[in-house]
């Protein structure tokens, strides 16, 4: 008998991967993955073409199809995953406004941003569970379209990267609960399509009817249709189904809710998630995400770049890689000499990067380990925000490129105090998309999953990492009005956490969100 197969699409924040699953096995029989390059603007603008998308799209479809070879008959259906926020607005035409997509870390709309938050910040916070941000679509279509951008045609239909994708695959355009509640337009309550997060950023004509239905993922959304099928080599009629985001693809590849596991993401964006019960008044993090269920909920810490931080630094250096950049760390002990990095290359809340106690013995080494450490340690700081708002953290999952370097992990173990999770799988959102695909077809699902391993601490390092934590706390602590006032402003001050939480967090605020 024929076993039948899974494609799983991820369009990520640097680049587009898929894969086929073996349903029986969950063994990966066909991987591909491209990069894409983003246009990096005046402003912080940060765009990829649409060109560069639908032919990413056809390449890495075409070479699954090749290393599937005759298989490729025995495909039941496709899921799609891919980040959230940023812009992917249609034109009256069906193309992508300006023929660009708009990258989540592009940081054009910060005023507007700053200047909707002072008006209807504690509104939005209250009805959808978080404040607002420069990587909004709604935000970024204000900036960079207009008020009249509906009216004049500039954009007709709103979506989602993997909704993008999804129409891509069978013109059809629909959106689910997670991408549309992480980007602040569901209710947090109710789950229903928010009207004052529509009317609040003053696009006149803009509502739901943009993103089109709301739509469970697992369910068929479309089939692929013939165009597509002849584009990409596939064949047409295969169902596509509605996936999720992919931070919660890649948690549902990891069955994150099901073992109770909080996850920590190094990947482009420093991300760090739960799921967890309903509480009774939102807890004071970054975003709380009612991404279906009624009793559960999706809370996330977050700020704008993770492993981009480091990525930043190989160019500067002229390094080929991220893990070159590891490399070149781990020659200098924690600490870099008094060397501190502020991991911010992608802004978040009013902060950008940039080295302190510079000195000049310091060298390459040093400033890498400085980025190294306070990439690890930004994911520490959100992790320890999620438990001082009463949610459970203690088991953790590491998940992202980054998760593939154990020396980077167990870092990260060390500042968090105790051992982690990790799967050194990058394709864990790809899979879970595989997962959703697999669900709409009624096939068993357990085979699915990612399979991860535990990394332990360096317990001789245990007092050299709480002293780090509680300094790179007070570093921004400090360092946050001295962005305030060059950038004209007070940052606002977050209540102080429980005396209770394990790594010290100071009051202000000064992360974003995806």
């Amino acid at each position: 008998m024929k076993t039948q197969l899974l494609i799983g699409i991820d369009l990520g924040s640097s680049s587009l991967k898929a894969l086929a699953l073996e349903a029986a096995s969950g063994r990966t029989v066909a991987l591909s993955r491209m990069p894409l390059q983003h246009d990096r603007l005046p402003g912080g603008g940060c765009e990829v073409g649409e060109p560069m998308l639908r032919s990413a799209l056809s390449a890495v479809l075409r070479d699954v199809v090749h290393q599937l070879g005759r298989r490729v008959a025995d495909v039941r259906a496709i899921g799609c995953t891919g980040h959230g926020a940023g812009l992917y607005a249609l034109d009256a035409r069906g193309e992508l406004a300006g023929g660009r997509a708009v990258a989540s870390t592009d940081q054009r709309a910060g005023a507007r941003a700053q200047s909707l938050a002072a008006s209807h910040g504690p509104l939005l916070l209250a009805d959808v569970g978080c404040q607002p941000w420069p990587g909004q679509p709604t935000v970024i279509a204000a900036e960079l379209l207009g008020s009249d951008a509906m009216r004049s045609g500039a954009l007709q239909r709103l979506m989602f990267a993997k909704d993008y994708v999804g129409f891509l695959l069978t013109g059809q355009i629909a959106t689910d609960a997670s991408d549309a509640s992480t980007a602040g337009l569901l209710s947090v309550a109710s789950g229903e399509w928010s009207p004052l997060a529509f009317s609040a950023p003053g696009i006149a004509g803009l509502g739901p009817q943009a993103f089109g239905p709301l739509v469970r993922s697992g369910e068929v959304i479309g089939t692929l249709q013939p165009s597509a099928a002849s584009a990409h080599g596939l064949p047409a009629g295969i169902p596509v189904a509605m996936g999720a985001i992919d931070l919660l693809a890649a948690m549902t590849a990891v069955r994150a809710e099901e073992r109770g596991r909080a996850v920590s993401v190094l990947g482009t964006w420093c991300v760090n998630a739960v799921i967890g019960p309903v509480l009774e008044s939102l807890p004071d993090v970054a975003s709380t995400v009612n991404f279906g269920p009624r009793d559960r909920r999706l809370y996330m810490e977050n700020s704008p770049s993770s492993m981009a931080n480091i990525a930043w630094l190989a160019g500067v250096l002229g390094l080929p890689d991220a893990r070159a950049v590891v490399d070149l760390a781990m020659s200098v002990p924690l600490g870099a000499g008094g060397l501190r990095f502020l991991p911010f290359v992608n802004g978040g809340g009013g902060v950008t990067a940039g080295f302190v106690g510079l000195k000049s013995h310091h060298t390459r080494g040093d400033m890498a380990r400085a980025v190294v450490d306070a990439v690890a340690a930004l994911h520490v700081r959100h992790t320890a925000r999620l438990a001082a708002g009463g949610l459970s953290v203690s088991a953790s999952t590491v998940l992202g490129g980054g998760a593939s370097d154990t020396r980077l992990v167990r870092l990260l173990a060390g500042l968090l105090g105790h051992p982690v999770e990790r799967c050194a799988d990058d394709e864990t959102g790809a899979r879970g998309a595989a997962i959703y695909a697999a669900r709409s077809q009624g096939i068993d699902p357990h085979p699915l999953h990612a399979n991860c391993d535990t990394v332990e601490p360096d317990a001789s390092q245990a007092r050299a990492h709480a002293d780090f934590n509680a300094s790179f706390n007070e570093l921004i602590a400090t360092m946050s009005p001295v962005f305030g006032h060059l950038a004209g402003h007070v940052p606002e001050r977050a209540p102080q956490p429980p005396a209770a939480t394990a790594t010290p967090v100071p009051p202000q605020r000064v992360e974003a969100l995806p």
